[in-house]
């Protein structure tokens, strides 16, 4: 059987199911956004790793050493967010080619990385026989009653994110088709190279019970919903008018003929937080949320009792997010 045919979700089931039986108790490993360890009585320590390769994750030719630095960890930082912790470390371990790389361009790249001003205590360098390599793990810190997962979400939640969606996807789109560089072409790159987790907002909607469940946006929504559905048995009704879609997207959109509804729901690296909320106590916690942040959360949609699959506008589309394999 090859790869391909089961997908990455599938492999990593059975890798995960191969390892249950070695966690210990109390430990949490593989199906959420990070790992938890038990450090103390109140807290623990959240764990997560990502694999970036050239011509995969991203193009040595498209991006700035600084902007590769800056995202390999934002992309990090946002699963870290996402369990509504707060950063404490990183590792770091590097493979580079011999051809274009240099001393300078690794003084840019780590100048990017240190932007978010957390430590890094250590890692690997190794040569890489074609491409660059970046493996980045960090470790948080969250009070044990504040950590948010995947699998608490209930019928009857409302659906949120934190920011707007597609705006990487068009990106990384407009870099492809090396389309001319206007101020919305060239804020729509910004997005794709250097995302900004949502580091603040997950703190903050880590200390909110109403918050019930809660991961990042990577894969896209239309993918990533999918995990808090299957974790939470839920399913989820879409409300495709409210998906929040950046002025810029949308102007960008029509000139190119874009679809901007396919961008927001399956584009990926976004990053923005995805997370449900119990309705009752809904306006008050938005109140907050917008006197915090000075934007309201986007309401997209609804948790309802049935299988894990998702309804656009009431009815099944055939939308998925990235695919690995």
């Amino acid at each position: 059987m090859k790869i391909d045919e089961i997908g990455e979700f599938g492999l990593i089931g059975r890798i995960a199911a191969a390892f249950r039986p070695l966690i210990p108790t109390g430990w949490e490993g593989i199906g959420d956004d990070c790992a938890v360890i038990p450090w103390s009585d109140d807290r623990s320590v959240v764990v997560t790793t990502d694999l970036l390769i050239e011509n995969v994750h991203f193009l040595r030719d498209r991006i700035s050493a600084y902007d590769l630095g800056y995202k390999v960890l934002a992309v990090n930082l946002s699963d870290i967010a996402a369990m509504g912790a707060t950063p404490a470390a990183t590792f770091l371990s590097l493979g580079l080619p011999a051809d274009g790389v240099g001393v300078e361009w690794c003084d840019r790249f780590f100048e990017g990385y240190r932007s978010f001003g957390v430590p890094l205590l250590g890692g690997d360098t190794t040569a890489s026989p074609q491409g660059i390599v970046v493996n980045v793990t960090v470790l948080g810190i969250a009070e044990n009653d504040r950590i948010k997962r995947r699998n608490g979400a209930e019928a009857g939640d409302l659906i949120v994110v934190t920011g707007p969606l597609g705006d990487s996807a068009a990106g990384l789109q407009a870099l492809l088709a090396d389309l001319p560089t206007t101020p919305e072409i060239a804020a729509l790159i910004e997005a794709h190279h250097r995302p900004r987790p949502h580091l603040a907002e997950g703190e903050w909607l880590g200390r909110e019970a109403d918050v019930h469940a809660l991961m990042d946006v990577s894969d896209g929504v239309a993918s990533d919903l999918g995990h808090i559905l299957r974790a939470s048995g839920v399913g989820a009704e879409i409300d495709t008018a409210s998906l929040p879609v950046s002025d810029r997207l949308r102007k960008t959109a029509t000139e190119q003929g874009w679809k901007p509804l396919k961008l927001a729901l399956t584009g990926g690296e976004d990053y923005v937080l995805l997370g449900t909320v119990a309705p009752a106590r809904f306006e008050e916690l938005q109140a907050r949320f917008t006197a915090r942040f000075g934007r309201p959360l986007a309401v997209i949609g609804r948790c309802v009792a049935g299988p894990a699959e998702i309804r656009y506008d009431g009815k099944p589309l055939d939308f998925s997010g990235f695919k690995h394999f």
